[in-house]
């Protein structure tokens, strides 16, 4: 009969789903059922604010898991705990994850504690009838088995239990009907009725699950589900409703519909990066403002108060002068640093030992206002070539993109640039390459934006294989592991 009747149930959860995708003027979420009461005033004041209905569909994490996996329909899940999304992210179902807020285990009493129940341990007594959460069903049962388990305290417990249920609902109300002596709750679902009391526990308080919800990625609606996911998570919308129905609350980003984030980045990634930039103002429905300049024009403008919601620098030592404004950087990409000469050769260049020879037009980049050229300087000094090379430069400019197009135009013989500025034109130019000359660029989210959650997805965006496959095949050397 169980078995009927779980079936019965997922086939339930995919029509739902089903119908739901088949309006398009509808979101369908699946919902962990503890999480009910946060979510239903929260989904009240979406719709009415935002024009969106939200088609609901509450159960345990893991049985919302296992009908997703059938379903595959349906627009974001919410569960009690991450690792059901990090495992449906693993199967493909899950795609953007985003925090709301920490659950602790309690254990549940009625009013006045009439059993005299003290500890954990209280709960094997004989006649104490204890309810508990299946493991296999939900995120407190999967979490109480995982860390009472390595004490050796699950096992009595679990055959001490009366009864296993699929929701922590039905736990809290096992015990307010009388029909369980205890119950183990998160404590927000035993803030939940005021008239029953808990008890909190070391080895409990040891326990922080974290509610999150993830955008599923066969959702045909992804603005509008991440508008939601921003909308559950924003400091000011459901932030406070989760803190109200006892929750501890995370800081999520500041709420707004259609949210836009300052990015600043040196020149030399606009084309490994404008693409996935594209892409993902169209899934989050954002937007991003894009700045483009020489790196040490970008740290001049940021030390003037401009500061971005994410720096995505030509080299490391450009994130070092404003490092205390932005969180850990994260290398992405290397490129080389190379001499670009005319298709052939003609000069015979074979490195920088070459460049104050006599004559020679040379270029490079101003060593104030980009990262190449702050770098070239440093190789050049590294050699003490620099006064002997600086009476050859008839060119100094902000990015290297102006040096490769002197160099095409013919008023250059030789510049210094990156191996990833060549990468359109490699059948008109050659490269001489350079003994450890290497520039990193790094990604950091700015410690004090507004939307430092979407610019972390941003960085996920970046990080992930398609941005990856365009990197390499401009050129660059790829350093960074997949996100998450």
């Amino acid at each position: 009969m169980k078995s009927i009747f779980g079936s019965l149930w997922i086939l339930g959860v995919s029509a739902a789903a089903i119908l739901g995708a088949a309006d398009r003027a509808e979101l369908t979420l699946f919902c962990a059922a503890g999480i009910q009461p946060p979510v239903q005033e929260l989904l009240a004041k979406f719709e009415k604010e935002c024009g969106v209905r939200v088609r609901v569909q509450y159960g345990g994490s893991g049985q919302l898991l296992s009908a997703l996996q059938l379903a595959r329909r349906g627009d974001l899940f919410l569960a009690g705990d991450t690792s059901y999304l990090e495992d449906g992210r693993q199967k493909g179902i899950v795609q953007e994850v985003i925090p709301l807020a920490h659950l602790t285990p309690v254990i549940l009493l009625p009013r006045g504690n009439p059993k005299g129940l003290r500890s954990l341990a209280d709960l094997s007594r004989p006649d104490i009838r204890v309810a508990l959460a299946n493991p296999d069903q939900t995120a407190i049962g999967k979490a109480l088995r995982r860390r009472l388990g390595q004490d050796g305290l699950w096992d009595p417990l679990a055959k001490q239990a009366a009864v296993f249920k699929p929701t922590v609902n039905e736990l809290a109300n096992d015990v307010n009907l009388g029909s369980a002596d205890a119950a183990i709750v998160w404590d927000a679902t035993a803030a939940q009725y005021p008239g029953l009391a808990f008890l909190r526990q070391p080895i409990l308080d040891e326990i922080k699950d974290q509610v999150a919800v993830g955008v599923l990625s066969y959702s045909q609606q992804t603005a509008a589900a991440l508008r939601l996911a921003r909308y559950l998570a924003a400091r000011d919308r459901g932030a406070e409703i989760f803190k109200k129905c006892g929750y501890q609350a995370l800081a999520g980003d500041a709420w707004e519909p259609t949210p836009e984030i300052l990015l600043y980045s040196g020149a030399l990634n606009r084309p490994a990066v404008d693409e996935t930039l594209n892409r993902f103002e169209a899934r989050e429905g954002c937007r991003i403002k894009r700045v483009y300049n020489g790196c040490g024009i970008l740290v001049a403008q940021m030390k003037t108060g401009q500061w971005p919601d994410a720096y995505l620098a030509c080299d490391v030592t450009f994130v070092t002068p404003v490092a205390e404004r932005f969180g850990p950087a994260t290398p992405i990409s290397a490129t080389d640093i190379i001499l670009a000469v005319p298709k052939g050769n003609p000069g015979k260049l074979g490195g920088l030992a070459d460049l104050p020879r006599e004559g020679l037009r040379v270029g490079v980049a101003n060593a104030e206002q980009s990262t190449l050229g702050a770098l070239t300087r440093t190789l050049l000094e590294k050699h003490q070539l620099l006064p002997q090379t600086m009476r050859n430069v008839r060119a100094q400019t902000p990015t290297a993109d102006m040096l490769v197009n002197q160099l095409l135009l013919g008023s250059l013989d030789v510049v210094v640039v990156y191996e990833a500025n060549l990468a359109k034109v490699k059948d008109k130019l050659d490269l001489v390459r350079l003994e450890s000359a290497r520039a990193v660029q790094p990604f950091a989210v700015g410690r004090n934006s507004e939307h430092s959650q979407l610019a972390g997805r941003l960085l996920a965006a970046i990080l992930d294989q398609p941005s990856k496959a365009r990197y390499q095949e401009l050129g660059f050397h790829w350093l960074a592991s997949p996100a998450r």
